[in-house]
């Protein structure tokens, strides 16, 4: 599959079919997500992979209902900044934090894609019931949950998006 035909298949799945994903699959995902870039490479992110049955069902309730079948959750913890990072976070006025977390958030669900699983970007959710299901620490921050699983749905929906004069201008 090239990048066109990647990012014109991955969809944010609403449609899980229940069926497992492997741990093989999942370490995959996250060894490609690891190569996503970062400011001044700080990395500021850790992943909970939820595969337990009893834990995904915990996530589960934490979040909208069509994740019920998801196969797996990836919890997107918030790592502190290096040193650097916070000295150009407060210099730029910008969180570079979390646009890094966007875009590892971005790595995963395309290396899903790639692998025949659908994913769902998850920012509205019940923190501390997560947190204390999978016992993250409480003063970590959970950013992004990203559903994974497979889709029931066999063609993505098309997609309705901005013509390219509305979010563009070529100087």
């Amino acid at each position: 599959m090239n990048f066109s035909q990647l990012i014109n298949q991955r969809e944010s799945c609403r449609n899980f079919s229940g069926k497992a994903v492997s741990k093989a699959d999942l370490e995959k995902i996250i060894a490609q997500a690891r190569l996503a870039p970062s400011a001044m490479n700080s990395q500021p992110w850790f992943f909970y992979v939820v595969v337990d049955n009893e834990k995904r069902q915990e996530v589960a309730k934490s979040v909208q209902k069509f994740n019920e079948k998801a196969g797996a959750f990836i919890v997107i913890i918030e790592e502190k900044p290096s040193i650097p990072v916070k000295v150009i976070n407060n210099f730029k006025v910008q969180d570079y934090t979390k646009v890094d977390i966007g875009i590892v958030a971005s790595y995963i669900c395309l290396a899903a894609t790639e692998l025949g699983l659908g994913t769902c970007m998850l920012g509205l959710f019940h923190e501390e019931p997560i947190k204390k299901a999978l016992n993250i620490p409480k003063e970590k921050r959970i950013r992004l949950l990203i559903s994974v699983g497979y889709s029931v749905d066999k063609e993505p929906r098309p997609k309705t998006r901005k013509k390219d004069t509305e979010i563009m201008k070529i100087i």
